[in-house]
């Protein structure tokens, strides 16, 4: 487990070079806002995560409990989704848009793919809505 990436995973990335290329500006994982989000957007009050569906526990085809160890996954991932819905809730009450792309939006099937989700952000970034999630055909 030591291998899996926190950070920088290839779907972040290739979410990030996108925006970029789209003109917005970010910082990257600010350990000043709660849940240390992927990508920042002070100009428009926002943030970016890029979750995997595995780690985060998305109710998805790229989602399967492991058969070993049960329990523990079920704790861990448990974890993770309370953690993630607590983070949310603290960046809405700081004022803060919030935006979730699973991986599965990225890949899989049914996904709507790396160009309609640029696409979605660049709609949401500079709007006012407050929460968006964008993820795969479930």
């Amino acid at each position: 487990m030591s291998g899996i990436r926190g950070k920088d995973t290839r779907i972040e990335v290739a979410v990030r070079k996108a925006l970029f290329a789209r003109g917005f500006r970010y910082l990257l994982n600010d350990g000043r806002l709660p849940g240390k989000p992927d990508m920042v957007f002070p100009k428009h009050r926002a943030v970016v995560f890029v979750h995997g569906c595995y780690w985060h526990g998305h109710d998805c085809a790229l989602f399967r409990l492991p058969s070993n160890n049960r329990e523990f996954w079920e704790a861990k991932i448990g974890a993770n989704r309370v953690r993630d819905a607590r983070t949310v809730l603290a960046l809405r009450v700081k004022g803060w848009r919030v935006a979730v792309v699973w991986e599965c939006a990225l890949r899989g099937r049914g996904k709507p793919g790396l160009e309609e989700v640029t696409r979605q952000l660049d709609d949401w970034l500079p709007g006012d809505r407050g929460e968006i999630t964008i993820q795969g055909g479930l």
